[in-house]
């Protein structure tokens, strides 16, 4: 492709903060967005040429087949645009982002990605204009940016699966969004420089996403690749009827603490007749393959609480984070009740864009 740009291109990211930050807390004040919990992408258009490349510069653009029209329909013969793909699901008036549809649209059969175009398509939504015809963006301020972004859209017919971002200058209006929104399934709000250049890979923007803390009952453990301690907790959460349903896992522990759990959880390990470890797996699915998901089955006797973001369904949206062990609870008291869902949110209402939009 020849754009103004240099590619492969890294999209500008952004640095968590606890809170939606005020508009004189950065020189030159901040613009407010939804934080979208979908798929990054960067629209690379050259004329007939049209590449959704992701964070990591990987092609998504042959499982999104029916973007590409609509795409070419709004684009001018050049242009880059940082965007994020999304997919939703849910009757007319309760809409609502559905990550696990999205993922699936990543397939290898032709036949597939055909059929799911059409059952589960997808959307854009645009957030940043990096490069218009001959004319690279990079060192212009997002204020203009956001502008000429806005004018570009402006083009769209109502029933494009190419959506702008809503943005706001009002800080009070973006914790709005940020409680409101998130029924709809989004993931928080970011935060960008009026004054702000488009500074690639660089943590530049800020971002607020949704944290919350629970306590799982601990009911397996994977063993490290290295074949030596705790790779991962397996945890699981009580229906109120008493049904105990895996809703995700904890990682990332240290060399040390791998042993060390090794050693806590051994009591509560469950083992046949013959003493030996009554070994279990997960359920497969297709991102699965040949990855080894067997797993040391535990009784449900520890509990823990974690901190997490999203619940969706039974699964703890990402993986969550260790807080600490709970020994004065009981691991029946881990009921799946306990978790705060979002109220419901029509995805729709924050699709509005032409309405909603105040750069």
């Amino acid at each position: 492709m020849d754009l103004p740009v240099p590619l492969p291109l890294s999209p500008m990211l952004a640095k968590s903060v606890g809170a939606v930050p005020d508009p004189d807390s950065v020189a030159g004040g901040l613009a407010y967005e939804p934080k979208w919990d979908g798929f990054r992408c960067l629209v690379l258009r050259d004329g007939d040429e049209l590449e959704l490349a992701s964070r990591g510069s990987k092609p998504l653009t042959r499982y999104f087949p029916e973007l590409r029209d609509p795409l070419l329909d709004l684009l001018p013969d050049k242009a880059v645009v940082d965007a994020e793909i999304v997919v939703r699901a849910g009757r007319p008036g309760a809409e609502r982002l559905d990550w696990d549809a999205l993922s699936q649209r990543i397939h290898p059969a032709e036949s597939r990605i055909a059929r799911l175009a059409a059952e589960t398509p997808a959307e854009i939504i645009a957030f940043d204009l990096v490069a218009v015809g001959r004319e690279s963006l990079l060192d212009v301020e997002f204020a203009t940016r956001r502008a000429r972004l806005e004018a570009l859209f402006s083009g769209r017919t109502p029933d494009s699966p190419l959506h702008l971002t809503r943005a706001t200058r009002d800080p009070d209006e973006a914790r709005d969004w940020f409680t409101r929104f998130e029924g709809a399934g989004l993931d928080g709000v970011v935060a960008k420089p009026l004054d702000g250049l488009y500074t690639p890979g660089k943590r530049t923007m800020l971002k607020v996403k949704h944290k919350r803390t629970a306590e799982a009952v601990v009911t397996g453990y994977r063993v490290h690749k290295s074949g030596s301690g705790v790779g991962s907790l397996l945890l699981g959460l009580y229906t109120d009827d008493g049904q105990l349903f895996n809703v995700g896992g904890i990682a990332a522990f240290t060399a040390k603490r791998r042993l060390e759990l090794v050693d806590k959880l051994e009591p509560c390990v469950v083992r046949d007749a013959d003493g030996q470890i009554a070994h279990a797996e997960t359920d497969r699915s297709r991102f699965s393959g040949s990855k080894d998901v067997s797993y040391v089955p535990l009784r449900p006797e520890k509990v823990v609480e974690v901190a997490f973001d999203q619940l969706e369904g039974h699964r703890f949206r990402h993986t969550v984070t260790f807080l600490r062990w709970r020994p004065d609870r009981e691991p029946e008291s881990c009921l799946l009740s306990q978790i705060e869902v979002a109220p419901a949110y029509d995805l729709a209402a924050v699709l509005d864009d032409q309405a909603g939009s105040r750069g």
